[in-house]
Order: C-alpha cells, then sequence, then structure tokens
C-alpha cells in the first residue's frame, strides 16, 4: 500500500514536471530581450540550463540545424552568451549611442562549441551619479532598454537606488514630519545621487505625491525585470544620515556635516550609538519592505562621504551597528561601499563583517587604492573605473589600462579579495568602447591582447571589416583612447563649454582641458575614419562615431584659437583679437549644426526627456529647470561662484549656440571694449545663466540633410 502511494506520488511529480515544461522554459528573461531588441534571432535561439563550473557562472554556444544553443548556469551568463554569439558571430551590437542589430538571413554557424566561464563572481555597473546625470528623468521604457543592455553585457550587481524618495516619505511621516518638511528634504529629479550620498538635501525640489508614486512604480518594475535577468540590485541602505532639522524634534546626537561643493548644506550624521538610530533604521527598512520586498541582498550608502566629517564618531563601532542594523532588517544582506578618496576609512572597515562587505573601487584608471590599501584591509573589491565625470562629451578610456590592471589585481597578493570587475561612469552616453571592454573582462581569465580585441570590436560595432576603419582605430589607441600615466578626471575639456576667462585651464573645477595626447595624429585618424563614410552609409553606429570624432577634432582645434585670442588680449592687438574670436565664434556655430544631426548630441533630446518624466504641469515644469540647471550652472542658485558651475557642461547642439555663445559673445564684447579704451563692466555669466535656466525652451533640433552634413564634415576636416 506504501509502496503504491510513493509510485502514484512519483507518478504525479513527473506529470507535474512535464506540464511545466510544457509552458515554459530556461531564461524566458532573455529570450524576451531577444524578442525585443533582435527578433530575427528569436526562431533560431535555444535555451538551456547548465551546471556553473566550480561556483563560477558560465556559458556554451552551439550551432546545429539552423539552430543556436545557449547553454547556461544563469540568466545573466544566458544574456551575455547570447551577446557574445551576437557580437562575434552575428557582427552585431547595441550600446548607447547607437545600434547595429539589423537582420541576418541566416544564422552564423558555430564550428566548434564554445564554453565560457566568468572568473569573478560579480559584473557591476553604475554610479550613484549615473543615475542622475543620464537617467534622471527615465520612464520604464528607457529602463527597459538599460536593463537589456546590462544583462547583454553581463551584469549581474547592479546600482538601483530608484524610487527611494518613497521609502524616505514613509519613515519620516513616521517621525512626525509634516509633508511640506518631507518635501523640503527630498531633491529634484536630476539632483536625487547627491542627496543620497549625503551631499545636499531638498535642491532641485519640491517633487509631488504624484511623482514619488510615480518612481516607486517603476523601481518595483525595475526590480521585477532585473530578477527576471539574473541582476541583484543595490539598494540604498540606511548608513546615519538624516534631515539637517531632525536634531529640533528629538534630543540626539549628530555630527554636523558641514558643507559640500558649491556651498551646499549637508544632513547630518546620526551617531550610531544613540538610540534614536535604531529607532530611524528600522522604520526605514520596515518602508523598504513594504514597497520593495524583502527579497533584496545588496545596500549602498557611505557615511562622510566625500569630505564628510566623522569627527567625534568611532568609526568602527559606527560601521559595525551600520551593518548590525541592516543584518537585522535583512539577514545575509552585504553592505556595498564606494572607494573613493579616503572612503571607506580603514578605521570604518575594521569593525565590519568582511564577509558580508564589498567595496567598490571607483577610480581604477587613475590610482592602485586597492593596492595601497591592502585590498581594502583584505575585504572583498570590484576593479572599476569611473571613465566619465558629469556625462562631458570626450573620446577618453585609457583602454590598455583596463586590461593590465585588471589582469595584475587578479594575479596579486589581494587576488582573494577581488570579487569582480565594474563600470562606474557618471555619465553613460559616450564612449561605448570603454563600457565594452571592461564588462568583457569579467569573462576573461587570461590577459587580453587589446589590438587584437579592438578588430574585433570594430567589426561587430559597424558590421564589417574595413581596412580604413582598423588603421583609424590603430590610432585612437596611441592617442585619444591611450593610457598615459597621468591622473585626470575624465576626458579633456572642451573649451567652447566654458564660462569665458582669461588663460582658462578647465571648464569645471576638477577638469582639465589638457590633452595628453598628440592631437595632429588624432586629426590623421580621424580623416582616416571619415573618408570611410560611403563604405558604412546609413549605419547609425559609424554616423555616431564619425560625427564625435569630428567634434573632438573641432574641440582640439578650438584651443589653439581660444590661444590666439588670449594672447591678442596681453599684446592689446585689437584687429588679431577680433579676427581670432571671429573664428572662435564661426567654430562654435559649426559645431553645434555638426552635433544637430544626432540626437545623441541634442539638448532637445534631455529637455524634452524631462517634460515626459513629469505627469502635472509642475512636475514637468520643475523637472525642466532641473535638467537646465544641472548643465549649466548645476547649483546652489545663491550662489554666483559655486564651484560646481559647468561641471556637467554638455557639447550639444542647443547648448553650444544658446547660452556658450551668449557668454563667449559678451566676453568677446567686453575685451573689444576694453581694448578701445571703453570703461564697460564685466558681464554677469551667472545671471545670464540663471535667466537661460528660466526660459521654457526646448531647442528643437534643425538637423541638415545627409548631403548638407557631409559638406560640413569635409569643411571641418580640412580647417575650413
Amino acid at each position: 500500500m506504501k509502496k503504491m502511494n510513493r509510485n502514484k506520488i512519483l507518478m504525479l511529480f513527473l506529470l507535474l514536471l512535464a506540464g511545466i515544461s510544457a509552458h515554459s522554459e530556461p531564461y524566458e528573461g532573455v529570450r524576451d530581450i531577444a524578442s525585443r531588441r533582435f527578433p530575427w534571432l528569436v526562431k533560431g535561439l535555444v535555451l538551456e540550463i547548465i551546471p556553473a563550473s566550480e561556483g563560477n557562472e558560465v556559458f556554451e554556444l552551439s550551432t546545429n540545424n539552423g539552430k543556436v544553443l545557449v547553454a547556461a548556469s544563469s540568466a545573466s551568463a544566458a544574456a551575455e552568451g547570447l551577446n557574445w554569439y551576437l557580437k562575434y558571430y552575428c557582427n552585431r551590437s547595441m550600446s548607447h549611442f547607437g545600434d547595429q542589430l539589423s537582420a541576418l538571413n541566416k544564422l552564423p554557424e558555430i564550428k566548434n562549441k564554445v564554453r565560457i566561464i566568468s572568473p569573478y563572481r560579480y559584473r557591476y555597473a553604475l554610479n550613484y551619479c549615473t543615475i542622475s546625470y543620464s537617467m534622471s528623468f527615465y520612464t520604464w521604457k528607457d529602463w527597459e532598454r538599460e536593463l537589456d543592455w546590462m544583462a547583454l553585457n553581463g551584469v549581474n550587481l547592479m546600482l538601483a537606488p530608484v524610487g527611494m524618495e518613497g521609502v524616505w516619505q514613509g519613515t519620516l511621516r513616521k517621525l512626525g514630519y509634516t509633508e511640506k518638511e518631507i518635501t523640503d528634504f527630498i531633491a529634484g529629479p536630476a539632483f536625487g545621487a547627491w542627496w543620497l550620498m549625503g551631499n545636499l538635501e531638498g535642491w532641485g525640489g519640491p517633487v509631488s505625491q504624484a511623482l514619488i508614486d510615480q518612481q516607486v512604480l517603476l523601481q518595483q518594475k525595475i526590480l521585477k525585470r532585473m530578477k527576471q535577468l539574473g541582476m541583484e540590485p543595490v539598494m540604498h541602505g540606511f548608513y546615519g544620515m538624516i534631515p539637517s532639522n531632525l536634531k529640533d524634534k528629538a534630543a540626539i546626537k549628530v555630527i554636523d556635516q558641514g558643507l559640500w561643493a558649491g556651498g551646499f548644506k549637508r544632513p547630518d550624521f546620526l551617531l550610531p550609538e544613540d538610540p534614536y538610530f535604531d529607532k530611524v533604521a528600522n522604520i526605514y527598512y520596515a518602508e523598504m519592505k513594504k514597497l520593495y520586498g524583502d527579497d533584496l541582498h545588496f545596500f549602498g550608502g557611505d557615511p562622510f562621504h566625500e569630505g564628510g566629517t566623522s569627527k567625534g564618531a568611532d568609526l568602527a563601532a559606527s560601521g559595525k551597528h551600520i551593518q548590525q542594523v541592516m543584518q537585522q532588517n535583512y539577514p545575509g544582506a552585504t553592505w556595498v561601499l564606494q572607494g573613493w578618496q579616503q572612503n571607506p576609512a580603514d578605521a570604518l572597515l575594521s569593525g565590519l563583517n568582511k564577509d558580508k562587505t564589498l567595496v567598490i573601487e571607483l577610480f581604477g584608471e587613475n590610482t592602485n587604492n586597492w593596492e595601497k590599501r591592502h585590498g581594502y584591509e583584505n575585504t572583498p573589491f570590484v576593479w572599476s573605473n569611473v571613465s566619465n565625470f558629469g556625462e562631458k562629451n570626450g573620446i577618453y578610456g585609457k583602454l590598455q589600462r583596463f586590461s593590465d590592471e585588471v589582469f595584475r589585481a587578479k594575479n596579486s597578493t589581494y587576488a582573494s579579495s577581488l570579487k569582480g570587475i565594474g563600470i562606474i561612469p557618471e555619465g553613460i552616453y559616450n564612449n561605448p568602447v570603454a563600457y565594452d571592454l571592461m564588462l568583457e573582462l569579467g569573462w576573461h581569465k587570461d590577459h587580453l591582447d587589446l589590438k587584437k580585441w579592438i578588430g574585433s570590436y570594430t567589426n561587430y560595432r559597424y558590421g564589417k571589416r574595413s581596412s580604413t576603419i582598423d588603421k583609424a582605430w590603430a590610432v585612437f589607441l596611441e592617442t585619444a583612447y591611450s593610457s598615459p600615466e597621468v591622473n585626470q578626471e575624465g576626458p579633456s575639456e572642451s573649451i567652447f563649454c566654458a564660462r569665458p576667462a582669461m588663460d582658462i585651464e578647465s571648464v569645471s573645477s576638477w577638469g582639465t582641458r589638457k590633452r595628453n595626447y598628440d592631437v595632429e595624429q588624432f586629426e590623421e585618424g580621424v580623416r582616416m575614419f571619415v573618408a570611410a563614410a560611403k563604405e558604412f552609409e546609413g549605419l547609425e553606429t559609424y554616423q555616431t562615431d564619425r560625427i564625435d570624432f569630428v567634434r573632438q577634432l573641432q574641440a582640439n582645434r578650438a584651443d589653439k584659437v581660444y590661444a590666439s585670442m588670449m594672447q591678442a588680449i596681453k599684446t592689446k592687438n585689437l584687429e588679431e583679437f577680433k579676427s581670432s574670436s571671429a573664428k572662435f565664434k564661426h567654430m562654435i556655430l559649426q559645431q553645434d549644426s555638426l552635433l544637430s544631426t544626432s540626437k545623441y548630441f541634442l539638448l532637445n533630446r534631455w529637455l524634452q526627456q524631462s517634460l515626459d518624466f513629469g505627469a502635472s504641469k509642475s512636475d514637468k515644469e520643475n523637472a525642466l529647470m532641473n535638467a537646465k540647471t544641472q548643465i549649466i550652472f548645476w547649483g546652489p542658485v545663491n550662489n554666483p561662484k559655486t564651484d560646481l558651475h559647468d561641471y556637467a557642461h554638455k557639447e550639444w547642439s542647443g547648448v553650444l549656440s544658446t547660452i556658450y555663445l551668449s557668454r563667449w559673445e559678451q566676453f568677446i564684447n567686453w575685451q573689444i571694449a576694453k581694448m578701445s579704451s571703453k570703461n564697460v563692466p564685466e558681464p554677469d555669466y551667472f545671471k545670464m545663466e540663471t535667466e537661460w535656466v528660466k526660459r521654457k525652451d526646448l531647442y528643437p533640433s534643425k538637423s541638415l540633410t545627409k548631403k548638407e552634413l557631409d559638406r560640413l564634415i569635409e569643411r571641418m576636416v580640412r580647417k575650413e
């Protein structure tokens, strides 16, 4: 009787399993990516589950009877495997700077099965700043595309602090805050990153209830999709940041964090030793669970970030308690910390459970803190690089260093602490080669041969091999994409975007105008690249890169014209100044016309995105003001000397021909008046900037025809 029951149970189990198999298949989320982005591949795609390789993610590729089989140990590995086939067999690709995903009539065959194992546990993506500089106004459509790209590039751990407004609203309500007090604390949509990092409060607000609810729903969609694609979100944890007026409502121990860049008042730090810390933290995590569930395993948040004072705090005890409260609310969670400047302090790390800590080494293209700080005192870490600050335009990326340093760290004394690689750009709409390379390094156990890889990259980026393109890219590797031993925060900046002055060394406070490569040699590479235009006619990836390379060429040349202007001022040569300044203005307008032909270089795209983001009229107006403020003077509005002005400047059509050109025209007129012995005050650039922000213009593009664009590029390359 018992044997018969067991047989019945076994039969029912097998029938149930067969039913499940008949109605579902492995990695449906990955198949859905193919359906959305390259449907021509879906019918021939077979997905299969295989075991991990000694705990490491793995994928295998093979073809049979016109079908391509992607066998993988996880959804993340399956998506990477799909992209590997797409890139290296179909010569197709997806990027933030154009797609090359046209259909193939026949799926390419794989002669020998490919088996790739990731040597790393994590392939990490995003900086808090990316959320604001690139994704401030993302809708679900934008996030869906973003997550598809992340998955295809093997990302399995991604910063995802969207919708934290709802968590903080619920928390502060329970602490007795009024609705106005809550929205006075929450930052606007373009400044949320710095609010969450404890750098400011309220700037860019107020936000409406509709917007808070909108972001909560958006985050819920993001988390659901990430789970389907095998990606873990890094949420925003409670690390002691509180509104600076909470001390007026309760008798608590805080450390005033003073001022951040630009003169912003920072939120306070609530000492973890104070019993009120647990009260706030427990409410915060309860609100997190209410909105986003309890299936969360990673939390970010950095006390004393970027200059915050820790004086009066026992760092080891503080770190230990922050982590303990996190663990009490989310057992087994990992605290993700930013390895930036002096963060996290050794003393803070000393109090942590290292098994539940992960440090993201941010600035790998310039520093080797992982080595100097002994693997962050033997704490698990991810090697990554920022590469771009403020989403400024500029051809840049220390590609050889990426490959060399990852391999060196992997074979160093601290190899056991190296748990992954990652991309941490402040803005991601630039230099697609840098992100492709960095994330692919997550699947290479050997030292990557960059010159060989770049040939494969151009093949899949442009759809076919070209000797002309290969020669051009060989030059780019030796120039703009080289790896000089100099500390540089992102790409070299364009003088066009600078607030006018004499002898400008940088456009933004921490940037540089210096070109650490041979600009004449770079020009030769651009000429070669442009010469291949007919061969790649109508291809978005080529056209986008062509515009970007010519843009860089023009920005480089502008340095010499600016130098001539400065020399004319110093020698009081009025005619020379008039001549060089006229040429300078002409170059700005040429640049604006060039960039008007690509959606990736349009002010209108960014502004329209901000309007589409808000639901109500007031939300739309505020989002538009956020968008314009961020790329010009940043803030605050009461500080004309803010060192954040032009930090996120953009060489975009619509910005160049308006506020940037206007500033330079005012400067030029002022200098001409001075050289003509007229007593004229210096222009008030900050006033011009704030007035520009207040205007509701969207600066729609006046794009050129193909023929006009080709002629313009020809003239620009020939210096006309």
